[in-house]
């Protein structure tokens, strides 16, 4: 897993046109829909967590909610996840985590979406429930069990371990790998 640098680094010196030319090249009509995201990242047999983690997914770039991911939010997507702000992806990240939309996160929602992740990324080095453990402790100081946008960036970020953590288990580098090769499943 250590040689995603120079992917990543590959990624990000490509331009515009490239990018647009690999879109394109997936998706004719320049919109992606759910299926065709499953399809272009292989997820065929997955379990019930890593699809739901992927609707979640799809449903966070699709950020007009008209059902399709297009050109821009498919960029605005990748440039978040490569070289995004720390508030940006703190945001992203806990939008993707409150699959009830009730604008607070909790320790089920939390394990439930790290070990999604795991399942598609095939990274399992952190447990998902002894980090879920660890931020609850450190970031949910008055122990409500729940955590709004404000607590957990403000916690995230007054943590660089937990930092370090999110960093490492939401790398969503293989991922990104997939769609920019255009290996379909």
């Amino acid at each position: 897993m250590g040689n995603h640098g120079s992917n990543l680094d590959d990624i990000l010196a490509e331009d515009m046109h490239h990018w647009y030319n690999k879109f394109m090249r997936e998706s004719p009509s320049g919109l992606i829909t759910l299926f065709e995201l499953k399809a272009i990242l292989g997820l065929k047999g997955m379990n019930e967590n890593a699809n739901s983690y992927v609707d979640q997914v799809f449903l966070t770039f699709d950020m007009d909610g008209d059902g399709y991911i297009d050109f821009v939010e498919y960029i605005a997507a990748i440039s978040l996840l490569l070289k995004g702000e720390i508030n940006q992806k703190l945001k992203w990240y806990f939008k993707l985590f409150d699959q009830d939309g009730n604008g607070k996160i909790d320790k089920e929602e939390l394990e439930t979406i790290f070990s999604a992740i795991q399942d598609i990324t095939r990274n399992r080095d952190i447990d998902p429930e002894e980090i879920v453990s660890l931020i609850f402790e450190r970031i949910d100081v008055k122990g409500e069990g729940e955590m709004t946008l404000e607590e957990f960036i403000e916690g995230a970020k007054d943590h660089d371990d937990i930092m370090e953590m999110l960093k490492t288990l939401m790398d969503l580098t293989p991922v990104l790998i997939i769609i920019v090769e255009g290996r379909a499943g």
